[in-house]
């Protein structure tokens, strides 16, 4: 059966979205959040056949989902986007979605406006055609992906309690239309050296706290070199950590008392928490072995585990057909860097993939997506609901 966007409409979804202020307010402070883009695609999930609910995590950081209810006897599906953003420091006319060689301009367009207008236009297809799905198709426009994914959290917390169900996911973020099955996760970490505090000339008083930092510094890149050496995973590969902020001393001439130091390690499937924690309690232990005045402490302050699945797993198979029937071969199987919400709902025992449209500038000054990609985005994923709710 052909199933085709109505690309003008799925343009004019991108662009009402698009000029909608949706900056996350975690990161900018007394931004505007999601409430008002949350009405607006509230409104755009009804007009493409929807019955909508608004959920909200936190007070004013909404997130909608629509519902196309099935007929049952089939399992249902989330095809998730978000629709929160980073800040626009340094982007001209961010709110003002511009059209230019098939590409649209503005923030949020490629991350990921562009492919929640794909979710929203794989709804009104299948409305357009008719067709009943004997499952459940959910399109959940979530917030706070850029923060702390409170909106998909929620979502997952409320299929636990039974109030939501959906037994796989397609979260949309931007691929280049490729078959997504992995990315990386991260764990943040703070490590703090204790000195004592002296004049600068007492050097028999003094513990510079300071230096014993760069003692763990030159550790931390030795573990880094000790990563990076082996092969890793076969579609991200070897993990990565970087020294992100520091910060010591309370005076020129005064011996540091304490130093601050944060740590972000990438980790890839099937690294663990546990196992990161254990590196870094291993690498000051050792330190304290060395020097009796060496005192540091250390916690995590937060964590994402990777995501990983098979590219045969019945969503990522049913996903791989469908694309190669829009696109006339099947897609490219890739793994990706940026952490995403497939990894919350993975963990959740959720049947997940990623595909998205193509397009570049995440977080950049200059952002935008190719609107035809989103078009055969939309087209695959009505394939996909059809294929794997069933009719």
């Amino acid at each position: 059966m052909p199933l085709s966007a109505n690309s003008d409409r799925l343009r004019s979804t991108l662009r009402d979205l698009v000029a909608t202020d949706s900056l996350n307010p975690s990161l900018v402070p007394g931004a505007a959040g999601e409430s008002a883009v949350a009405e607006l695609a509230a409104r755009q999930m009804s007009a493409a056949g929807l019955s909508v609910e608004t959920y909200e995590p936190e007070r004013g950081r909404p997130s909608v989902v629509g519902r196309k209810v099935g007929r049952g006897g089939g399992p249902s599906l989330m095809l998730n986007a978000h629709f929160d953003t980073v800040g626009v420091d340094g982007m001209d006319a961010p709110f003002e979605p511009i059209e230019r060689d098939g590409n649209l301009f503005g923030r949020g367009s490629f991350d990921m406006k562009g492919a929640l207008s794909a979710c929203i236009e794989a709804a009104a297809i299948l409305a357009d055609e008719g067709i009943t799905l004997a499952g459940e198709l959910l399109v959940a426009a979530v917030s706070d992906e850029e923060y702390a994914s409170i909106g998909t959290a929620d979502l997952i917390d409320r299929r636990a309690r039974g109030a939501l169900e959906f037994d796989a996911a397609i979260v949309t973020e931007p691929t280049s239309l490729q078959l997504c099955i992995a990315h990386r996760g991260f764990t943040w970490l703070e490590i703090v050296t204790r000195g004592r505090a002296a004049h600068g000339s007492r050097y028999l008083e003094g513990v510079d706290a300071n230096l014993h930092m760069g003692r763990v510094l030159g550790r931390l890149e030795e573990l880094l070199s000790t990563l990076q050496s082996g092969g890793g995973h076969p579609l991200l590969g070897p993990p990565s950590l970087h020294a992100a902020l520091i910060d010591g001393g309370a005076g020129i001439s005064t011996y540091s008392p304490s130093c601050r130091l944060q740590v972000e390690r990438r980790t890839v499937p099937p690294e663990t928490r546990v196992a990161v924690e254990k590196e870094i309690a291993d690498l000051l232990e050792k330190l304290a072995n060395e020097d009796s005045t060496f005192d540091a402490e250390w916690r995590t302050f937060f964590h994402r585990e990777p995501f990983e699945t098979t590219s045969d797993a019945p969503i990522a198979a049913c996903v791989s057909r469908s694309a190669t029937s829009v696109l006339g071969a099947p897609p490219r199987v890739v793994g990706d860097s940026p952490w995403m919400d497939s990894a919350l709902t993975a963990a959740a025992g959720v049947d997940t993939v990623v595909i998205g449209p193509h397009g570049g500038g995440a977080h950049a000054d200059v952002e935008w997506v190719d609107v035809d990609s989103c078009v055969r985005l939309a087209e695959i994923l009505a394939r996909a609901a059809i294929d794997f709710c069933g009719q």
